[in-house]
């Protein structure tokens, strides 16, 4: 598959269907993500692969209300990192963008392998790294959400959620979010 195909695939869908997905995926997933750039090449992502259930049921205790549609997540991908794992260049800390960066790796490679990546921000931080054992001192950047689409779309999702699933919300226009050689 060519590049901007698989970029113009991957969608964030939320109706999910269940997935044959265990450590040879996690491995996999994990492998594409750290092929990514970073920093000094410091690779600060760190990265828990949940799949089991008792796993799953745990940290579906820390979803924010509107993220019920991640109980049929087949996989929840905790992506984590640490300030001092990274570059600090004049106060500029890379941790944060290292670990997008290798995130959308390995989004890329679900998307590939027909799967949904779907990273949220609606969870409770604290719940969540107690589910999965996360240390403390570990900021928990975002959660992946994967399991395979469903047609038609899920009961999990309310209204709203469902209509979204039907078109790929727009994108702004070029003009809008580049410049040509100045701001």
């Amino acid at each position: 598959m060519e590049l901007m195909d698989l970029l113009a695939k991957r969608r964030a869908y939320r109706s999910l269907a269940p997935a044959a997905i265990g450590e040879e995926t996690a491995r996999d997933l994990a492998a594409a993500a750290a092929l990514s750039a970073s920093c000094f090449n410091k690779q600060p992502w760190r990265f828990v692969f949940a799949y089991e259930k008792e796993v799953l049921d745990k940290l579906l205790q820390a979803m924010n209300k509107g993220n019920e549609w991640t109980r049929a997540a087949s996989m929840i991908v905790a992506v984590c990192s640490r300030r001092d794992l990274a570059c600090v260049v004049r106060e500029r800390e890379y941790y944060l963008f290292d670990a997008g960066m290798a995130t959308a790796f390995l989004i890329l490679r679900a998307t590939e392998k027909g799967l949904v990546a779907h990273p949220i921000a609606g969870y409770d931080e604290e719940k969540a790294k107690e589910a999965l054992g996360v240390p403390g001192d570990m900021t928990l950047i975002t959660l992946v959400v994967v399991g395979r689409h469903l047609l038609p779309p899920s009961a999990l999702l309310n209204e709203q959620q469902r209509e979204i699933e039907k078109t790929r919300p727009e994108r702004l226009p070029l003009d809008e979010i580049m410049r040509l050689n100045r701001f």
